[in-house]
């Protein structure tokens, strides 16, 4: 089975992710996985490089990439010789690109999308983009049910929760802890909250959380922020709130793992979201998760049973659920942790690849049909 995984752009997050994750996995079981990918791309290369995935560049990125006809020939080129059977567009502008070079090919392969938020799609995006998919995967159980409801392609939408890497992804031990704050210079009393999630206001959250967390009464308190552009913006917002120097920006880092075992709490501000797989991996190293229930997430964290949430929108809301969290005991904490674990553990990257097996062979095994009808896990 050859399987083609289309991905625009550059940088990382919960959906490069999870297209790097997939690749991997599926390559590590003896499926050959080819992925399409723009030129400047060397971070997800040099990522797959170990794992054999073929690599076909297609995109010149820009601010203009959209408008230029050999990335689109490029990629026509690139499915029209592959003889694939399976196409996957990892997000909305990979499937821009997908949709307009299908309409050249004579042989088509089964073609994936995603809708990974429950956020309205146009009418003329629904008609003339996901029209043309053989399946559609919805990532979190909620986005599908309404997705379902509202009659948004029913027969060709399938849930696959999205996975994460467990080996990774684990309690370190205080050994551990304590090397990554010497390195960051942080205090082994100080009192750590920290968050996941490149620089997105609308979408994560993080001006309404620094605003949060200015308004908690904690002196020894410290927020971390992770992610692209944070090591900018963080501070800056937070001099509005006079808290500069109890918020620490650090840009993004490939040693998330460690961050999360340095840190007391995990918080995530979030206004909407697929199944946030960043809430999940706090999860899996035992973190004491304060989350919004955005999307997906209320698939899997309950209040007071694995974690603590927040309204979604709410200062108010995520500045009681901060609060909430510093006066655990640690009877609760360690109860939380060990909630949160077992939780993290029903959505290993395993469990998600062979699912996505089952869709490949469900699709190939279709080759007459246009479309087929495709349930609920």
């Amino acid at each position: 089975m050859r399987i083609l995984s289309v991905v625009d752009g550059i940088g990382w997050g919960g959906t490069k992710e999870q297209t790097y994750l997939l690749a991997r996995e599926l390559s590590k079981k003896g499926i050959e996985v080819h992925m399409a990918l723009s030129f400047q791309y060397t971070q997800m290369v040099e990522k797959l490089k170990p794992y054999g995935v073929k690599f076909h560049f297609f995109e010149n990125h820009n601010k203009f990439s959209r408008f230029n006809p050999a990335n689109y020939y490029r990629l026509w080129k690139t499915i029209k010789e592959g003889n694939f059977d399976i196409v996957i567009a990892n997000s909305p502008h990979a499937l821009d690109f997908v949709r307009v070079v299908w309409s050249f090919l004579k042989r088509k392969p089964k073609l994936i999308a995603y809708k990974r938020t429950g956020r309205s799609s146009s009418w003329l995006s629904k008609k003339l983009k996901y029209s043309v998919a053989d399946a559609i995967v919805v990532v979190d159980k909620r986005t599908y049910e309404k997705l379902f409801k509202e009659g948004f392609y029913s027969e060709r939408l399938i849930y696959i929760p999205s996975g994460i890497d467990l080996s990774r992804f684990r309690p370190l031990g205080k050994e551990a802890r304590s090397k990554k704050r010497a390195e960051l210079g942080i205090e082994e009393d100080m009192t750590v909250f920290i968050n996941v999630a490149n620089w997105i206001p609308h979408h994560k959250g993080q001006p309404l959380l620094i605003e949060a967390f200015s308004r908690l009464n904690c002196d020894r308190c410290l927020l971390v922020l992770a992610g692209i552009d944070t090591e900018k913006e963080a501070v800056n917002y937070a001099r509005r709130f006079g808290i500069a120097r109890k918020v620490l920006g650090l840009g993004f880092r490939e040693d998330i793992p460690e961050l999360l075992n340095m840190a007391d709490f995990f918080v995530f501000a979030s206004y909407f979201e697929g199944i946030a797989g960043a809430v999940l991996q706090a999860m899996a190293c035992g973190k004491v998760v304060v989350s919004t229930l955005a999307g997906g997430i209320k698939d899997y964290l309950v209040d007071g049973v694995n974690g603590i949430s927040a309204q979604v929108g709410s200062v108010e809301s995520l500045l009681e659920a901060m609060e909430r969290a510093l006066k655990l005991s640690q009877l609760e904490k360690v109860r939380l942790s060990e909630e949160a674990i077992k939780t993290a553990r029903l959505y290993s990257i395993e469990r998600t690849v062979e699912e996505y097996i089952k869709l490949f062979e469900r699709l190939k095994g279709s080759e007459h049909a246009k479309h087929i009808p495709v349930s609920s896990q």
